[in-house]
């Protein structure tokens, strides 16, 4: 699919750096004219994935990294994808299921992906263990303009 436009960023896994991570991401979507409510939907699925990666890929190791890539595609489409390299999935299916958490003494409430799904069109999630973990997120702006790319 084309890309009209695109935006890339790597920073530390820390948790400070969520906030900008969601409002980078909410910057960038801002060239559609989105509603508030479609700017929360993406807001909150960034936030997710992200602190995902931050909570579970990184666990007691201190030096990791998220890169984060926004593509703005036709028909007004959002994509975001969040990448670790930590330690990974190794059942994806199962840490997709609500209420599942890797991390249950830390009272995680497992539903960090549900969330990613219920606020987007389409959520990819591919790991390798000892590689990392990618999230892919599609969210059609529906209530924005249309960019133009003349």
């Amino acid at each position: 699919m084309k890309t009209l436009n695109e935006m890339k960023c790597t920073f530390p896994a820390r948790s400070e750096n969520e906030s900008f991570a969601r409002t980078m991401v909410c910057a960038f979507a801002a060239q559609l004219d989105p509603t508030v409510e479609e700017l929360a939907d993406l807001r909150t699925a960034v936030s997710e994935a992200v602190t995902n990666s931050i909570v579970h890929a990184y666990r007691g190791i201190s030096g990791g990294s998220i890169a984060v890539t926004v593509r703005l595609l036709p028909d007004s489409v959002i994509y975001v994808r969040i990448a670790d390299k930590g330690c990974g999935i190794a059942d994806i299916e199962k840490a997709m299921e609500p209420l599942y958490s890797s991390a249950p003494a830390e009272e995680r409430a497992g539903l960090g992906f549900t969330v990613m799904e219920s606020f987007t069109d389409k959520l990819q999630v591919s790991s390798k263990v000892g590689i990392g973990t990618t999230v892919i997120m599609r969210k059609k702006m529906r209530h924005g303009r249309e960019y133009d790319c003349h």
